[in-house]
């Protein structure tokens, strides 16, 4: 079976590409080792698919070659895929800054790629597993799987990295980039719940489902939201944003008083007869303040502290210091941070430098978002460069 274009992996990335192939003319097909399309999109933003950020720039995302994702988030940007969820009648909300949310389900997502498919003319193939991909001649791909085999001119993929393998995520793409000569970039869990060292961890355990609104400060860049104590370790928006950014043996910085002195508090405060804890409690959870104070020994009153004691605890409220040991792995990571080297790659389609006619798109390539939108942006942007060129 020949096809003009073979795209493997039917997620965000994959259908777009497809969908713009499709229209120009080519003849595409799309092959998906699940039973169903658009696995990870089901699940995201809890059920209802955070489909784009606002505010997305290239600031927004990590990579060894930071420059090499402004092409593509020039050529399709937010606006571009509000208009295709509009055009298709969805509602949709901001949850918060700049996220934006299907007000119904992430099937409503899925449900437009379909019909987009359709209407361009692109085939499916749910349930299909490819073994090999080879070169063929003329100048072209050979695949090799458990239906049939297939050739194309042109082959993309969009399968994704591996985060949350659970649902068919694997390292085929990384494989088939090193296949055809291509280099890697290290890789990582990224957007991951962060574990700790026994006492730390049994700190956090202590307060496993307490939430606190804080800045948490990992590798020169600071995220202002929810930090979430866990049975492991730290959660919560915040800490998954930091994480991403996060390397072995360095630590994380939490700001409990975020946009507030501590300093000057606690020096306002120097003649309060109240316990420590009882003064934090009117701005951290109870739980939180009293356990905090127990471990660093600061229960008595705070006009009992001495001008040193003030200023220690004032900077640690500020800049508390802790040391992750690890993170729970890409089986709980929301993104696989690295990947294809970009350098391998052309910005603009996304092409293999080395291989023409070979295209890599979405998480496999070494571009990470944040969190909130930022990744299914790169998958709409990056799956539309190529889709313009395959």
């Amino acid at each position: 079976m020949h096809y003009d274009v073979i795209v493997i992996g039917g997620g965000a990335a994959g259908l777009i590409c497809a969908i713009e192939a499709g229209k120009r003319g080519r003849r595409v097909l799309v092959i998906e080792r699940n039973d169903r399309i658009g696995r990870k999109i089901l699940i995201s933003g809890g059920g209802r698919c955070n489909f784009t950020n606002l505010y997305a720039t290239p600031e927004n995302f990590i990579s060894d070659n930071p420059n090499f994702c402004r092409s593509a988030l020039s050529s399709y940007n937010p606006g571009d895929i509000i208009a295709l969820i509009e055009q298709h009648g969805i509602a949709y909300h901001e949850k918060k800054l700049g996220q934006l949310f299907c007000d119904g389900s992430a099937q409503q997502v899925v449900d437009v790629l379909t019909r987009e498919c359709a209407a361009a003319g692109v085939e499916i193939l749910t349930d299909c597993e490819v073994w090999e991909v080879s070169s063929a001649q003329p100048p072209g791909f050979a695949l090799d799987t458990d239906h049939e085999e297939f050739d194309c001119d042109s082959l993309v993929l969009a399968t994704g990295g591996r985060s949350i393998p659970k649902i068919g995520a694997t390292d085929f793409a990384l494989r088939v980039a090193t296949q055809f000569g291509l280099g890697l970039t290290e890789m990582r869990p990224g957007l991951v719940p962060l574990t700790f060292p026994e006492e730390d961890r049994d700190f956090c355990a202590v307060l496993s489902g307490v939430s606190i609104d804080a800045s948490v400060r990992c590798g020169g860049i600071a995220f202002r939201e929810n930090v979430l104590f866990t049975h492991r370790g730290l959660s919560g928006p915040a800490i998954l944003q930091a994480s991403s950014y996060w390397r072995e043996g360095k630590p994380i910085e939490i700001d409990l008083l975020p946009e507030e002195s501590a300093e000057e508090l606690l020096e306002a405060a120097k003649d309060d007869t109240r316990a420590l804890p009882v003064l934090l409690s009117e701005r951290l959870p109870r739980r939180f303040a009293q356990a905090w104070c127990n471990r660093y020994g600061l229960n008595s009153p705070v006009d009992r502290l001495s001008e040193r004691q003030r200023r220690q605890t004032a900077q640690r409220l500020n800049a508390w210091q802790l040391f992750p040991n690890g993170t729970e792995g890409f089986d709980k990571a929301e993104v696989m941070v690295g990947g294809v080297d970009t350098r391998e790659l052309s910005s603009k389609t996304m092409e293999a430098r080395k291989a023409p006619g070979l295209y890599f798109i979405g998480e496999c390539v070494d571009v990470t978002g944040w969190l909130g939108g930022y990744n299914f942006q790169w998958a709409w942007a990056s799956g539309f460069a190529a889709g313009q060129a395959v």
